[in-house]
């Protein structure tokens, strides 16, 4: 029991109690809470089972957490059983079990929030139609080049394909399920730049981004995984310092528009992979977009009113 806790879930008390065999003293979790409001006395059966506290982070953000008790004990067992896939690269399997994504509706209200495991597994996307909140940094340099990372080949979705500069999820916590102004999502842009290329914040703050719009799709990326993001669509120029980190990215380049519509000729060939949000950008947005970024005129092409359903 050296490497195991034991967590209690108790009704009565609304909370989940992490209790370390190593300590006697108690640490209250914030991850999960009971959604009765009931305060009666009566004892409801306690259950108990063991699982790792690596697997099951308890977060201090102060948020109240409204997840119910069926999801709470579903996403236990999958932790339980799935956490020692031996295909799934250390890292990966480390975020994929700390990070937790903010569930959304179809007009991007937060409904709740989970795993980034349960949120990629295509089989809780079709069953619970799970829905997470992205974003999607654009990001161009002093010449109006587009900035292009291949995602690494230890990633368990959509590994080595080519896409935009950075894609990823704001986190349920507090700096990043701000909605004035979008800034959760802009706070989460920044985080998510140093994590997977190395740019400091300096070089991306926060109130140079610009959220053009939102995209909803769905796609597998195999049997297993896959992708079902409400994803905001975020654009910055700037001269960036870059030091990728291998364990998010495998290459990166700058593309001009002939480059990059070369690129889609070498996907469209089976030559290489595009990720597919990337690919419904490119194909829907993109390049107007481009031109008004050059001209100076982006601001004229925002609407965060729309989310475009794409496939």
């Amino acid at each position: 029991m050296s490497a195991i806790n034991s967590v209690i879930f108790t009704a009565t008390t609304t909370r989940l109690i992490a209790k370390s065999a190593a300590a006697a003293a108690f640490k209250p979790c914030h991850r999960f809470l009971s959604t009765s409001s009931s305060s009666s006395s009566s004892l409801i059966k306690t259950t108990s089972f063991p699982i790792s506290t690596a697997t099951i982070p308890c977060y201090s953000s102060g948020i109240g957490l409204n997840r119910s008790l069926s999801r709470v004990f579903s996403s236990s067992s999958a932790t339980m059983s799935d956490v020692s896939d031996s295909s799934m690269d250390a890292v990966q399997r480390r975020l994929m079990f700390e990070d937790e994504c903010i569930l959304v509706d179809e007009n991007d209200n937060v409904v709740g929030h989970d795993s980034k495991y349960n949120c990629h597994l295509m089989e809780k996307i079709e069953s619970e139609n799970l829905l997470h909140r992205a974003f999607s940094v654009f990001l161009f340099n002093p010449k109006y080049e587009l900035l292009l990372q291949q995602r690494s080949a230890t990633k368990v979705t959509f590994p080595l394909v080519w896409t935009n500069a950075c894609c990823s999820h704001p986190l349920y916590r507090e700096s990043e399920l701000i909605e004035e102004n979008y800034l959760g999502v802009r706070n989460a842009a920044q985080r998510k730049l140093l994590d997977e290329l190395g740019i400091p914040a300096e070089d991306v703050p926060v109130d140079e981004f610009t959220p053009l719009g939102r995209i909803l799709y769905k796609a597998p990326s195999d049997g297993k995984w896959g992708e079902h993001e409400l994803d905001y669509l975020l654009f910055i120029v700037r001269d960036v310092k870059m030091h990728p980190n291998p364990d998010e990215v495998a290459d990166v380049k700058y593309v001009n528009r002939e480059e990059l519509k070369d690129l889609v000729k070498k996907a469209d060939a089976g030559e290489v992979k595009l990720s597919p949000w990337f690919r419904l950008v490119v194909d829907n947005f993109l390049f107007k977009w481009w031109d008004q970024v050059e001209q100076g005129t982006l601001h004229e092409a925002v609407d965060m009113k729309t989310i475009h359903k794409l496939t």
